[in-house]
């Protein structure tokens, strides 16, 4: 019997030493997991690129913030200037509001922006560069808010200085917002900042 239990010692000492796994000193670098949302097309998508009109770019979400998109905007040749602003805003918004392609929802982009917004030129005592939106600004999601204000401070609907005025219908006052990276990168966490404007 004493012999069995000492033949036996090895023996379980050999199991007990296989059961774990050993460290291994080659390096196992295989790169970073890969990512569920890669938020980047494969390729031009064709239902942009088919679409006539003026190139412009709009604010879409991806993996928690903004990235830009390709569209077009329809504008009548020889529209004046005033109008233009505001057609091209419309625009903007529409495109803003329109569902993404299958491409753009595959890669992981989305919007937040309400359908059914409109928009409008300055009043009489509104500032020159102004833009009246039928819903007011604070009454947006903070996503929706942020998508609005960093596609068009970016426009040819505004002076193109990262910045924009807007306002709701009257009597809400108007307010010059601005998209930074924070915003960008942040749109859930970070209102675009803004600041009172007078008026005319």
């Amino acid at each position: 019997m004493t012999v069995r239990r000492l033949l036996a010692l090895p023996l379980l000492g050999l199991l007990l030493t296989g059961c774990g796994i050993r460290a291994t000193q080659v390096p196992t670098d295989f790169g970073a997991a890969p990512s569920r949302v890669p938020c980047s097309l494969a390729g031009p998508d064709q239902a942009t690129q088919s679409a006539q009109g003026v190139p412009v770019q709009v604010f879409l979400l991806c993996a928690s913030s903004l990235v830009t998109v390709d569209r077009t905007v329809r504008v009548p040749d020889g529209t004046p200037d005033v109008q233009r602003r505001v057609i091209v805003a419309q625009g903007l918004l529409d495109q803003l509001a329109a569902s993404p392609s299958a491409a753009e929802r595959s890669a992981g982009y989305t919007t937040y922006v309400p359908g059914g917004l409109s928009v409008s030129g300055p009043g009489p005592k509104d500032p020159e560069d102004m833009l009246r939106l039928s819903t007011a600004p604070a009454r947006l999601t903070s996503y929706a808010l942020a998508q609005l204000v960093c596609t068009l401070s970016d426009s040819a609907a505004t002076e193109g200085d990262g910045s924009v005025i807007l306002a709701g219908p009257v009597p809400d006052s108007p307010r010059r917002y601005a998209c930074t990276d924070e915003v960008r990168n942040r749109p859930g966490n970070t209102a675009p900042p803004s600041s009172e404007v007078a008026e005319r």
